[in-house]
């Protein structure tokens, strides 16, 4: 992120609040390179941070005000009462930075009181992460303001809790892991039931590969109905087969566990799926340890099968991404995120982005979708104060 974005940032902060921020930091949206779905069910994610970043221009109060103000959203500054915050009771984007400040508080953490002026490059509604950007970098400013001590892991539990009990989104705790831990030139190896990390170099730039992330321009929403029946048939099948987690079922095991649920035909498929994409995702890292890095591409490839057939979350414009990137030469490709639109990533030779940029570009035009958006994601560093 560049020194002008914070100082713009900054600048605009002052404009609105009449004196200069005592910080300014930044937190990066993610990737998630495999490993789609399982982090609820306690098992292995693969994400990597984003250049794209929320930026935060925030100053300590001590009067049980905060005041919040977002360049991306139209209407003047908002002024809550800390005393006043409740889960659920925001339906607007200000209840991410003010549900921080609420997990926080209820954490047992002296918070008094704050004013932030936020700016966001990551993508909304792309399926990178940018809720759970805002909401590191506000935890990650509050934690340097108040002296409170806690390390990049904490503060990702604590945004976990702000966005499943404040905001009322059922989401895991990968993105904000991601966003508060993630290293540049790595992906982040990291064990959801124990958060347990391990720092994956991952440099494609560096053997003459590339991966592009294709925003479909589908817009989904985590809050909506179909993530959380997928998460409670998710629960639904470790409890037919008597596990804590999902996690908990071996891959060598799998058939038996599957006969195991019968006519469970929908339950049947999310545990097949979870099952086989924590296997993907071991499978990723050992290849990308033992320098065999083009081999993770068939990989992506069964993995977004698994995604499309079996958790039944992807659109005609991922199937299209995905299917136009292969045919064009794409080493791998599959769709990332949440599903039901957002982004899918492309692993590429460096000299086939162009091509394969203008195949997918020129299929979406053929079946009459929105225009793409394509961009190269670079393994990029976590939250940071950056003034």
């Amino acid at each position: 992120m560049s020194e002008a974005v914070a100082e713009k940032v900054a600048e605009r902060f002052t404009e609105l609040y009449g004196a200069e921020p005592h910080g300014v930091w930044a937190a990066p949206g993610r990737v998630n390179l495999i490993g789609e779905h399982t982090d609820y069910n306690d098992g292995f994610v693969m994400p990597f941070a984003l250049p794209h970043t929320a930026v935060a221009a925030v100053s300590r109060r001590e009067d049980g005000v905060l005041r919040l103000h977002s360049a991306d959203v139209e209407g003047g500054v908002t002024e809550l009462h800390l005393d006043d915050l409740s889960p659920e009771s925001d339906k607007n984007w200000t209840a991410y930075p003010a549900g921080v400040v609420w997990a926080l508080r209820e954490a047992g953490h002296a918070v008094t009181g704050a004013d932030i002026h936020l700016a966001s490059t990551v993508p909304s509604g792309a399926g990178l992460s940018s809720s759970a950007a805002l909401e590191v970098v506000i935890a990650l400013a509050l934690n340097d303001l108040f002296s409170l001590g806690l390390r990049g892991w904490q503060l990702a539990r604590l945004c976990q809790r702000a966005e499943n009990v404040y905001v009322g989104a059922p989401v895991g705790i990968m993105d904000q892991t991601a966003s508060a831990c993630c290293e540049a030139g790595h992906a982040l190896f990291l064990d959801t039931r124990d958060l347990s990390q391990k720092q994956i170099p991952f440099d494609l730039a560096a053997e003459g590969m590339r991966l592009l992330v294709v925003d479909t321009q589908v817009k989904h929403s985590h809050s909506e109905g179909e993530y959380g029946k997928r998460r409670a048939g998710c629960e639904k099948g470790a409890a037919l087969l008597g596990v804590d987690a999902l996690r908990d079922v071996p891959y060598a095991d799998l058939d038996a566990a599957l006969a195991r649920l019968g006519d469970e035909e929908e339950v049947r498929r999310l545990v097949r799926h979870i099952v086989t994409e924590n296997e993907r995702v071991e499978r990723v890292v050992s290849l990308l340890e033992s320098g065999e890095t083009r081999a993770i591409g068939p990989v992506l490839v069964e993995g977004h099968a698994s995604l499309r057939d079996d958790f039944r979350i992807s659109c005609p414009e991922l199937d299209l991404t995905v299917d136009t990137a292969l045919a064009a030469g794409a080493l791998g490709a599959r769709m990332t995120g949440g599903g039901f639109g957002g982004s899918a990533i492309v692993l590429a030779e460096e000299t086939d982005v162009d091509a394969i940029t203008k195949a997918i570009t020129e299929a979406f035009s053929a079946a009459d979708f929105t225009a793409p958006r394509v961009f190269e994601a670079v393994p990029s560093a976590g939250a940071r104060r950056v003034r």
